[in-house]
């Protein structure tokens, strides 16, 4: 099966990166193996100007991977990043789950982290939004989370995962089994 995606969007400074930071630690812990996206609508330097990488990529190679001791980075020209889904499940085939902040018009279920202060409820009207992340009241129809509540988001998570794993699988494993209510 392939790894499923959530995107988790909100408003800027609605608290994205910091609950994707506490709910991957979270999903860990639980055994989980969690691939990261960032997604942007606005345009960065993919690379450093007049850096090796970029005449790379003037140059028309593509992919262009820089490869340190930290790690590798991979860069792919626009049109093959549209494909993102089916590259990354190439490049992470081992992922239990895919993560990505932000793409609020992306494919992918969402759970929205909500600050009322910064704008209106994205939620409202979309039937792809698995949950909301505030601390604000909501219509009962909206599973809510506390934002101080990642251990239980990820209890939902990894049971949403192991239900996905069971429809498309058959039977399920005790790998898939739900994990046993939350006592923080």
């Amino acid at each position: 099966m392939k790894a499923p995606w959530v995107s988790v969007v909100g408003w800027s400074a609605s608290g994205k990166t910091t609950l994707l930071t506490q709910l991957i630690g979270a999903l860990r812990q639980r055994g989980l193996t969690v691939a990261a996206v960032k997604h942007s609508s606005h345009s960065h330097r993919l690379h450093k100007p007049g850096s090796d990488t970029e005449r790379l990529e003037i140059a028309g190679a593509a992919p262009v991977a820089l490869a340190a001791p930290e790690g590798v980075q991979l860069t792919f020209p626009q049109e093959t990043a549209r494909a993102l889904p089916s590259m990354l499940e190439t490049l992470a085939p081992e992922a239990d789950l895919v993560l990505v902040e932000g793409w609020k018009d992306g494919p992918f279920p969402k759970i929205e982290v909500w600050r009322k202060e910064l704008g209106p409820l994205l939620a409202t009207g979309r039937s792809d939004v698995l949950a909301v992340v505030t601390d604000e009241p909501l219509p009962s129809h909206f599973r809510r989370f506390s934002a101080a509540a990642v251990s239980e988001l990820a209890d939902f998570l990894t049971h949403w995962i192991g239900e996905r794993v069971r429809t498309s699988d058959g039977d399920a494993t005790d790998r898939d089994a739900p994990p046993p209510a939350s006592e923080d």
